[in-house]
């Protein structure tokens, strides 16, 4: 099987390398500059659990140099997807997956449920440029849940979580999807498939909507979040908002926010995505974490007003430090 890393990056980069080192795939990546010199001198590396892995790179650079693939892990910032979906045609075969494993509510997310509205996202896909580039019939909807970074180019650091569910965009069963998480379980990954790969999106979306931008604004890291009664309070107020978006959609969540604030509270002392991105001077993903679900909540007809405030400052913050776009 061929599989293509598009974003080499920390989640890229651990998937790719897990894959290639089980040797059930032949494994490629699109990169760029420094990530792309150390690909080609290094081939992919993984240190995890002290010990560093390396595995044998296929080939690496641009679409074009890569070719058709059977899958296609697209692991770029949401900022740039965009960009990214008009040049992908290189590697799209008739039968090509692409799975996006990516934070957030992807740009097909309403695509399946025209009861709702499957107008483009404004949030996630500006006039549709992305579901324009990835037709639906290509697409494996994914949830990542691992906690890893980079050291330096082209070298991830895993810190925990192996957990990986595929699934249709649609919903059900299919064959592409069984065969995909048997390749990604012999990677050494947690992986299964989801028949309703919509909601275990919502429900990671409802955990990290809150914590990923508080984490941002503050500077705190996730213990000392959660550790807060105030912050904690904002937090519930803003998930029973996006707990009702999710009822409206088809994706009710069982659990009440302090449910999941355990869940968050026994993960340690981490710093989020979104608060590496502002260390980094790097574009924070704000849209598909937080912009998207005022959103869907507009369209559904639910109030958001802790989701607009959380989202205002986020915004406001980024815009002063040049990490958001202005209006």
């Amino acid at each position: 099987m061929k599989v293509c890393i598009y974003g080499a990056g920390a989640i890229g980069g651990f998937i790719g390398a897990r894959l290639a080192a089980a040797g059930q795939a032949e494994v490629s990546a699109v990169a760029r500059g420094a990530t792309l010199a150390a690909l080609r001198e290094h081939g992919w590396r993984l240190r995890e659990g002290g010990s560093l892995r390396q595995a044998k790179l296929a080939r690496a650079g641009a679409p074009a140099e890569v070719g058709p693939q059977d899958v296609v892990v697209v692991a770029v910032k949401g900022t740039a997807l965009a960009d990214v979906a008009t040049s992908m045609a290189p590697l799209l075969a008739p039968h090509t997956i692409v799975l996006p494993a990516m934070n957030g509510v992807p740009w097909w997310f309403l695509q399946s449920m025209p009861q709702i509205g499957d107008a483009p996202l404004e949030s996630v896909d500006p006039g549709g440029r992305i579901a324009a580039g990835l037709p639906l019939s290509h697409v494996v909807g994914c949830v990542v849940h691992a906690s890893t970074w980079t050291s330096e180019p082209g070298l991830v650091e895993h810190r925990n979580g192996n957990g990986l569910i595929v699934g249709e965009p649609r919903g059900g069963a299919s064959a592409r999807v069984d065969e995909l998480a048997a390749l990604l379980r012999a990677a050494g990954f947690e992986a299964r498939a989801s028949d309703r790969i919509r909601h275990d999106i919502w429900y990671k979306l409802w955990g990290n909507m809150t914590v990923n931008p508080v984490s941002a604004l503050t500077g705190a890291t996730v213990d000392r979040i959660m550790a807060d009664p105030l912050v904690v309070a904002f937090c519930t107020r803003a998930m029973l908002e996006a707990g009702e978006v999710g009822a409206r959609i088809g994706c009710a969540i069982d659990q009440r926010p302090d449910d999941r604030h355990a869940i968050t509270r026994s993960l340690g002392r981490f710093r989020t995505s979104m608060q590496q991105d502002v260390e980094a001077e790097r574009p924070i993903e704000l849209d598909a974490l937080v912009t998207v679900v005022r959103e869907i909540g507009q369209r559904v007809g639910v109030a958001t007003p802790n989701i607009d405030t959380l989202l205002g400052l986020t915004r406001l913050f980024g815009r002063v430090r040049g990490l958001y776009p202005e209006a």
